[in-house]
């Protein structure tokens, strides 16, 4: 499943938790890659990412970190 990571609209943004959330989350993501889709979400700009399994839990991690997020079919 594709999800498109729109915004995030936590007051004080964690970036070392939305890292570690993304190299959880989505598939074939290391550090480096986990930590340019940070800078790049954080900055304003959306950001697409591939979830193969245990969606549900990836959505409610992304919720609890604030950020703004859609399915892309």
């Amino acid at each position: 499943m594709n999800i498109r990571l729109l915004s995030c609209d936590a007051a004080k943004p964690d970036q070392r938790a939305i890292m570690k959330t993304l190299e959880e989350i989505a598939d074939g993501m290391n550090s480096a890659d986990a930590r340019e889709f940070t800078n790049i979400l954080l900055d304003g700009t959306a950001v697409d990412i591939e979830v193969s399994f245990n969606t549900s839990s990836a959505f409610r991690k992304l919720r609890k970190l604030g950020i703004d997020y859609e399915i892309v079919e």
